[in-house]
Formats: C-alpha cells, structure tokens, sequence
C-alpha cells in the first residue's frame, strides 16, 4: 500500500499557513532551571542559537531538536510543536 506524499495531501499554500512554536524555556525551567547557557553547551551550539530558537526566530535542523529533546530526555513533540494560526 502507497502512502500519500505529505505534499499530495497539504497544498504549498496550506503549508504556509502554519509555524512552529516550542516549549523549551518550561522544559529549561522544569530542568531545575537549566540555563540557556547550559543547554547550549549540552546541545553543542551558542547560547543565542538557544534564545532565537525559544524565540521563534530560528528553525534548528532536525539533528539539533533531536538533541534538545534528547537533551531533556522527553520526545520531539514535548519540544516542538506546530501552531495553526501563527501570530
């Protein structure tokens, strides 16, 4: 059985109408109040690619969110998410 591309199955214009958002400054402060800083350094990256992440201002590859998320030990989708109506 074939499964339909995610291309097929969404428009280009209904892919555009969505954003993703991320919970990671509650998962830094449910990690007993890790710091960007330390997050970073866990992750491998610069401390401002954490805060334009948490920010919504930088989409990180798949292997850096794989890391964030591995980084508090939860599943992808308890640090990103997609939002429908972006502001």
């Amino acid at each position: 059985m074939m499964l339909p591309s995610f291309t097929s199955t969404v428009g280009a214009c209904e892919m555009a109408k969505f954003s993703i958002g991320n919970n990671i400054r509650k998962l830094r402060f449910n990690a007993n109040e890790m710091t960007q800083q330390e997050l970073a350094e866990k992750v491998g990256v610069t401390r401002q690619t954490i805060v334009a992440i948490e920010k919504g201002k930088y989409s990180p590859s798949l292997e850096l969110a794989f890391g964030i998320a591995l980084a508090f030990n939860v599943p992808l989708e308890e640090v990103f998410y997609v939002e429908n109506n972006p502001p």
